[in-house]
């Protein structure tokens, strides 16, 4: 077997067509067989553009005058399937005459590689994307579950430990004649409202660095000076509470339902942690909390503010604070210019 023969298996081997074109004129002089496998058998001296519609033949002649190569891709049917070839022309001389040498690369399966690959591709974007959004929804539930900081422990470490906290204080308030109301409107009404209250609250004691620890029902309880400690943890509560007093004598003025919130204040150790094995919620517990709901349950008054003697004797003079029960240290707590107006709170 001739070497010619033995290259022209080796290149029907490979895939590759072969063709040879006068450079001037752009016809075939000569193609193997692989090219005409896939054109069939082409007459000598056909054109170029016979064979491939629309192909820049002025493009292709200058490439070759001026750097003597070109390449391209394109695009054919061939028995019912697409095919793609990938073409390089290369300026060669055959006896002083110039010539063009095209060699054709079958890539149809690469291009559908891509093609399988771009998809791919985009799927897992879009998966990514998918997952990411989900993510940032468990990460805004669990935030309004628990502070940041807890939550990036949580999420470092899939526990919390428990700490305790010696110095912080705590509020809780609840809605006076609050089942007479619920069972007085709609429940989507209820529902409703106690979200603009609470959400207003919020809205409020973030203003002054306080956490809310949870809501239930018509009970509010949030705390200052946990997870991070605060020296100004007293006032951070004070201050929250007067003004979500300020902000429903204001509301209740122009709105039909009216809402007389109950307020207590301590001071104290509490324990923080996240309870629960199937549902997860953060909680404080301990004697701050235990007196804070006594002194709601026991002493609660509509829109006034109630405090333990902890609590009362961290104030200053920007609020006023008065004795209610002679037997136990309870007070009420008041904005001192507010007290000046007749506690028009």
């Amino acid at each position: 077997m001739s070497i010619a023969a033995i290259n022209e298996q080796l290149l029907r081997a490979i895939g590759v067509g072969v063709a040879l074109l006068d450079m001037e004129t752009l016809r075939f002089r000569f193609y193997n067989d692989t090219f005409r496998e896939w054109f069939g058998d082409i007459e000598i001296n056909r054109h170029l553009t016979d064979l491939f519609a629309g192909f820049d033949a002025e493009a292709l002649q200058a490439a070759l005058t001026s750097e003597g190569r070109f390449t391209t891709e394109t695009t054919f049917r061939l028995r019912r399937r697409t095919m793609t070839l990938a073409l390089a022309f290369n300026r060669a001389l055959e006896k002083d005459e110039a010539i063009a040498v095209l060699v054709c690369q079958n890539i149809s399966r690469i291009k559908e590689l891509e093609s399988m690959i771009d998809s791919y591709s985009m799927m897992v974007e879009r998966n990514t994307r998918e997952i990411k959004r989900e993510k940032e929804q468990v990460e805004k539930l669990l935030l309004n579950m628990m502070p940041r900081s807890v939550y990036e422990e949580y999420k470092s470490f899939g526990v919390v430990t428990p700490r305790l906290y010696p110095s912080v204080s705590v509020m809780t308030i609840d809605f006076a004649d609050f089942d007479r109301i619920a069972g007085s409107l709609d429940a989507g009404v209820v529902a409703s409202e106690l979200g603009d209250l609470f959400g207003a609250f919020d809205r409020i004691g973030e203003q002054f660095g306080i956490e809310r620890i949870k809501g239930i029902g018509d009970i509010h309880f949030s705390v200052a000076g946990v997870p991070d400690a605060s020296e100004d943890h007293v006032f951070a509560i004070a201050n929250t509470a007067v003004r979500i007093l300020r902000y429903l004598g204001q509301r209740n003025e122009s709105h039909p339902n009216k809402w007389h919130a109950r307020i207590a204040c301590a001071s104290g150790a509490v324990i923080g942690s996240v309870v629960g094995t199937g549902r997860y919620v953060y909680d404080v517990f301990g004697p701050a909390v235990s007196v804070a709901r006594r002194l709601r349950n026991a002493y609660g008054e509509p829109m006034a503010i109630m405090a333990d003697a902890t609590f009362a004797k961290a104030l200053d003079d920007r609020f006023l604070v008065e004795p209610v029960e002679q037997s136990e240290p309870v007070f009420r707590v008041t904005e001192q210019l507010a007290a000046a107006r007749g506690r028009a709170v």
